[in-house]
């Protein structure tokens, strides 16, 4: 005997009842409802970058996403009592996004960067005048190691050009004084002095940083070529029979966190994802531990603004890809019902970071921001 409701071959039998559930359905009005329509993007209006943007806010998908971003940043740009931290993840040097992000830097709207070591050694290319060039799909990878060529997916760096970082670093660390315990942001800082006298045609990450006194911390430093070049130091010292350099990556935490508690709001612009981007969300927890376990009367603070360009989805699970909202939950990041304003957008960075922030100057330069009420640490 067939079951009640299934028709032939399985398929469900509706009811009359549930055949007409929706005839008695009152539509709403979207106007009334106060929906945000959206509008055609009509390319006859657009003039410039900011045009573009700002149009693209008003279609759907990443295009909206990224329109949204450019608001957000512009919102951390303009809020005079805002300290934003920028992370840094991936080959974004080696793309040749060095000076977009200086230019953030220049302007006064970054004011701390975390980075991986690696995306501050390829950024030291650029800072010392060399070149990263396209990569010949011909080549194969065996024939790339043959002729000294690292291959970073379609472009390439030239064993070369870390050997003139190699010589940045030789000359950071014979003037080092070996009684003072190293840290990232104390030889990052370093190496900007060093590139301000030694490389005055040339633009950078660690320059800019230097001359704007901007720290940047780079809390996984043995994973990088920076690294490699302070670990062979080292053993060079010791065939010379000289007290070896003592780094201690704590100093960096709590140079930050000083540095961030001084702060009256904060702000943090991410680019992928990783060990920056965990290190510096890190601060609200470490904070409110101090507090809780360590019995210290500080302030619970957290990340008012949030932007993250990074094309890794959620459900991978992974921290790239982990959204502001499960950050809400580790008290990292104020909510948006307290004022928290966030944007992400699932985008290639090299796509994505580009427009926005010509975006953002475009506005700043119509309209410029007042100086921002930072208080240094340095």
């Amino acid at each position: 005997m067939k079951p009640k409701g299934v028709a032939k071959h399985g398929h469900h039998q509706h009811s009359s009842h549930e055949e007409g559930a929706g005839v008695d359905r009152k539509l709403h009005d979207p106007v009334a409802d106060r929906l945000i329509p959206l509008e055609p993007l009509d390319l006859g209006k657009i003039h410039s970058i900011d045009d573009l943007v700002r149009a693209m806010s008003h279609t759907a998908f990443t295009g909206r996403q990224l329109g949204e971003a450019a608001d957000v940043l512009e919102a951390m740009a303009r809020d005079q009592d805002a300290f934003i931290v920028m992370t840094l993840a991936g080959a974004m040097t080696v793309a040749k996004q060095g000076l977009v992000i200086a230019e953030l830097i220049d302007r006064g709207i970054v004011n701390a960067i975390v980075s991986t070591g690696a995306l501050m050694a390829h950024g030291l290319v650029e800072a010392t005048g060399r070149a990263h060039f396209r990569h010949n799909p011909e080549l194969s990878d065996e024939e790339l190691y043959e002729a000294g060529y690292n291959r970073v997916y379609d472009t390439l760096e030239p064993e070369q050009n870390l050997d003139d970082v190699e010589r940045v670093m030789h000359a950071v660390f014979s003037a080092w004084d070996a009684d003072e315990i190293m840290c990232s942001y104390k030889l990052n800082r370093a190496i900007g002095a060093h590139l301000a006298k030694a490389a005055k045609g040339q633009r950078g990450i660690l320059k800019s940083a230097y001359e704007k006194n901007v720290p940047v911390f780079v809390p996984a430093f043995s994973d990088s070529e920076l690294g490699l070049d302070y670990a062979l130091t080292n053993r060079e010292r010791d065939k010379k029979g000289k007290a070896r350099f003592r780094f201690d990556p704590f100093e960096d935490l709590e140079h930050f966190a000083a540095t961030l508690l001084s702060q009256k709001r904060l702000g943090i612009f991410t680019i992928g994802g990783g060990v920056p981007r965990n290190w510096s969300q890190q601060f609200g927890p470490f904070i409110e531990l101090r507090h809780r376990r360590g019995g210290e009367d500080l302030p619970l603070k957290r990340y008012h603004y949030g932007l993250r360009i990074c094309p890794e989805p959620v459900y991978w699970g992974g921290l790239s890809g982990s959204p502001y909202s499960e950050a809400v939950s580790w008290g990292k990041f104020v909510p948006p019902a307290e004022g928290g304003k966030f944007g992400e957008v699932f985008v290639d960075a090299t796509v994505g970071l580009p427009l926005i922030v010509a975006a953002v100057l475009e506005r700043l330069q119509k309209k410029p921001a007042g100086k921002k009420k930072i208080i240094s640490q340095n």
